[in-house]
């Protein structure tokens, strides 16, 4: 499975699931949206699930996956899905599928983030989100008893949970959280064509205008408009993590970066890898 994919596949529904006023038909994209349950019992691949709420108030929470079977502390891996920051959940079943995968062949303990989706909810809500989750990671720990080891910390997104992989990344380092939370050293990140851009069309954008399979341009607008503030443009620090103006705090981590050679966002992808 092409670990981009689920993104990928989301954006093309996304043209049949919004409105020219930025909304999405929550209805609609859930009839095609499929759905796998947790479930204690480990599946063929002697993984099991559970979902653990982190902040019921704002339907905060995320479901975790671990191996049957594990002797020493596990690895730690936040994953945050994409969805053009409108679409998808932890219980998309090609996303429920992939974390398992990750579980057993990286043998990981895979955290997979329900952050708040736009355009319901603009930025910075997504960012606040995937820190909180790293807070209760630290602070509650995780179900059943799962041992992990938190100072070996990676944070993994796809597509538009690139983007915000990257900005949970930078506000973790920028600003230290005090004991216990520090408990969590973040080891690395890697980012999945992840979702960056500007005002600016690149080259890569003009290129593959109508060449690529899935996105275009006008997709990626909505995108940027429903995520996001209001009246903002896409050289927003959210979209345009490569400004002239932009750096990256020390401590920043290691960072992976996988471009897709059919990705019209490839172009700020290899900006962002150029800055690291």
């Amino acid at each position: 499975m092409d670990c981009a994919a689920p993104a990928f596949h989301a954006r093309r529904r996304l043209r049949h699931r919004t409105a020219t006023d930025g909304t999405v038909n929550r209805f609609l994209f859930s009839l095609g949206d499929r759905q796998t349950r947790a479930s204690a019992r480990p599946d063929a691949l002697g993984v099991r699930s559970a979902d653990v709420t982190v902040d019921e108030s704002r339907g905060l929470w995320a479901r975790v996956f671990s191996p049957a079977e594990a002797g020493s502390p596990l690895l730690v891996i936040v994953y945050t899905h994409g969805g053009g920051f409108a679409l998808l959940s932890p219980a998309s079943t090609p996303l429920d599928g992939m974390c398992r995968r990750f579980c057993r062949e990286l043998g990981a303990v895979v955290v997979s983030v329900n952050y708040r989706l736009a355009p319901e909810h603009r930025y910075p809500a997504a960012y606040d989100d995937g820190v909180d989750v790293l807070r209760y990671l630290s602070t509650t720990g995780l179900p059943d008893s799962v041992s992990v080891d938190l100072s070996r910390c990676f944070l993994v997104g796809d597509s538009a949970g690139g983007n915000i992989t990257h900005h949970v990344a930078k506000r973790w380092i920028s600003s230290p959280p005090p004991p216990p939370c520090n408990l969590i050293r973040l080891a690395g990140i890697v980012l999945l064509q992840p979702y960056f851009g500007g005002e600016e069309r690149t080259e890569a954008e003009l290129r593959l205008e109508g060449v690529a399979p899935v996105v275009n341009m006008r997709r990626s607008d909505w995108s940027w408009k429903a995520f996001l503030p209001e009246g903002a443009n896409r050289d927003h620090p959210a979209a345009h993590v490569t400004d002239e103006n932009a750096e990256l705090p020390e401590g920043f981590p290691p960072a992976m970066v996988v471009v897709g050679g059919f990705d019209p966002l490839q172009d700020w992808q290899r900006r962002y890898a150029g800055m690291l």
